[in-house]
């Protein structure tokens, strides 16, 4: 049974109030980003940044992202759970998509996300036959940064923003209920976003999107790395956490910590006579 905001609920909001999406990667982030209101929770891929050390996003697995779905759909949010079908999950063709994005779902995920045009349209179609909802995503997709050289803004040129606008229009015909559009010029990401019939979610791509997506620990002030410029921190939890531990490590030290009203004591009769 479901009992928060649907696939059908979030395709309804084209041209409406704007969407809003943030990742996760487990609980208690999930029921943070929960009790804020947000939309959508996007089990990403940057979980490898984020949470298990790596570069990039080509290390992680969909045994990966299944322990971090089933992470997340624990908290029992309110907000619409999709999960990144992550490298190699979906590349080979239609029938390792559907049973790795079955996976994902049986996890707890409502949708599953995937990124590239045209090319993924056969996979988008198997998907949604399977009745998987699925999300694109288009522009700078990390999955493809060895092909494209590095984390670099796409659609700046006039070909390029014809397969762009392709692109979108493809995959929306052949059924996702939303488009990511990433690192990508804002008049580009508004024209995609006036041409297609579905929600555009940006990151990086301007304000003229359906909705915008941002990376929790990016959000938070949690990282370690330099954020993009797309990013406004409303936190900095990294600082402040080490600031909090610091305190707490000089109260050990000084044997301030723990008080007497930190500590389990006796009875007073057994204090008396412990025997």
């Amino acid at each position: 049974m479901v009992n928060g905001v649907t696939v059908p609920e979030v395709r309804a909001r084209k041209g409406g109030r704007r969407l809003v999406m943030i990742t996760a990667y487990d609980t208690p982030g999930a029921r943070i980003a929960d009790a804020a209101g947000v939309d959508l929770i996007l089990v990403g891929d940057s979980v490898a940044n984020n949470v298990l050390g790596y570069d990039d996003t080509l290390q992680v697995t969909v045994d990966d992202m299944e322990r971090h779905v089933a992470a997340v759909a624990r908290a029992h949010t309110r907000a619409l759970v999709v999960a990144d079908l992550p490298w190699l999950s979906y590349h080979s063709g239609p029938a390792s998509a559907v049973t790795n994005a079955g996976r994902l779902v049986r996890a707890g995920a409502g949708g599953v996300k995937l990124e590239g045009g045209r090319k993924r349209l056969g996979v988008v179609e198997a998907l949604t036959d399977a009745e998987i909802p699925v999300m694109g995503h288009l522009g700078l997709t990390p999955q493809s940064v060895l092909a494209m050289g590095g984390f670099k803004v796409q659609g700046r040129g006039g070909e390029a923003i014809a397969r762009l606008q392709e692109d979108a229009s493809a995959l929306a015909d052949a059924g996702v209920f939303a488009i990511v559009l990433e690192g990508i010029p804002d008049r580009v990401a508004q024209s995609i976003t006036e041409s297609v019939p579905v929600p555009t979610i940006g990151i990086g791509a301007g304000r003229e999107c359906d909705g915008q997506v941002l990376v929790f620990h990016d959000l938070l002030g949690l990282g370690h790395l330099p954020v993009p410029r797309f990013v406004r921190q409303y936190a900095s939890l990294a600082q402040d956490a080490s600031a909090a531990i610091g305190r707490w490590a000089d109260d050990v030290r000084d044997g301030s910590f723990p008080s007497d009203d930190e500590s389990y004591h006796l009875p007073e009769q057994a204090a008396r006579d412990p025997r």
